[in-house]
């Protein structure tokens, strides 16, 4: 989920409470906090904190919370205040610029893990971060952390992760990370997506996916087909994420403000649009925006 600021770019909880309780009602099944496209960097641990626990307050459907860093110290703590503000689980990326070895990142997430009772799930983005979680070390964490219990996936790679899938225990979950991958990833064992065009077209996810899963490729390709403008709207160079998402947030009528800095302002003519996408859903009959 993005993260509201209103107009003085300060973080704006109704806002969120708003735009939370609007996504669980289209289409999410749960919800990811102060995430890389919840702009996680710009944000202060005591924004985070209060974000966590308004919206965990707020909602009936699982709140899971970003407490990645680059710092496994600073991870642990932010795990451990994650789950006192009632989160129901954990998203731990990565640690990013620092490039460490598989060795460093098997104890960071295991550190992340034996701080919670919670449960975790590994976040592999290795544009983002610089490295790609190895499948043995995901092996290995499975086996040594017992509430490691899925990934969201983001490596881009849908072999690698077929693979993974065929070495991991029963329960393991898979997650796509890249909503474009997300029906490649299904097709393999992937049970859902950790989204961005989810925002204004959750409801079409949802029933791609449900489609697969009940035998119905034909439906589920064409769900796919009419999500191709939403993949290649919500990240550009021009307009990185989650830059789109807010402008259709805003376009929806919904909390979202702009982008804090360095990610700045949205570039003339995007709210135009995602009015013109959103209005391309709906002609389409695919979403009730």
């Amino acid at each position: 989920m993005i993260t509201p600021f209103d107009e003085d770019d300060r973080l704006d909880l109704p806002g969120a409470v708003t735009l939370a309780g609007w996504l669980c009602e289209h289409g999410s099944d749960a919800l990811v906090l102060a995430g890389s496209t919840g702009e996680a960097s710009t944000m202060s641990d005591s924004e985070k904190a209060d974000l966590w626990r308004t919206v965990a307050e707020a909602v009936d459907v699982p709140v899971i919370a970003n407490t990645g860093s680059a710092d496994t110290r600073h991870a642990v703590e932010l795990t451990r205040v994650a789950e006192e503000c009632g989160v129901a689980g954990i998203l731990a990326v990565t640690p990013y610029y620092n490039r460490p070895p598989q060795s460093g990142i098997e104890e960071h997430f295991l550190a992340m893990a034996s701080a919670t009772t919670l449960p975790v799930l590994l976040y592999d983005i290795p544009v983002r971060t610089g490295r790609k979680i190895a499948p043995a070390t995901i092996m290995r964490l499975i086996e040594k952390a017992s509430n490691i219990v899925g990934i969201k996936d983001a490596a881009g790679d849908v072999a690698a992760t077929a693979l993974l899938l065929a070495s991991a225990p029963d329960g393991f979950e898979v997650y796509s990370g890249e909503d474009s991958l997300t029906l490649a990833l299904v097709a393999v064992g992937a049970c859902g997506v950790i989204g961005v065009a989810t925002h204004w077209a959750g409801e079409v996810f949802a029933e791609m996916i449900s489609a697969h899963r009940a035998g119905d490729v034909v439906s589920a390709r064409r769900a796919n087909a009419a999500l191709m403008d939403s993949y290649a709207f919500e990240s550009t160079e021009a307009a990185p994420n989650p830059i789109p998402t807010k402008a259709a947030m805003r376009a929806l009528g919904l909390p979202a403000g702009q982008c804090r800095l360095p990610l700045g302002q949205a570039p003339s003519g995007l709210d135009d649009r995602a009015r013109d996408l959103l209005a391309g859903l709906s002609k389409d009959g695919i979403t009730n925006g």
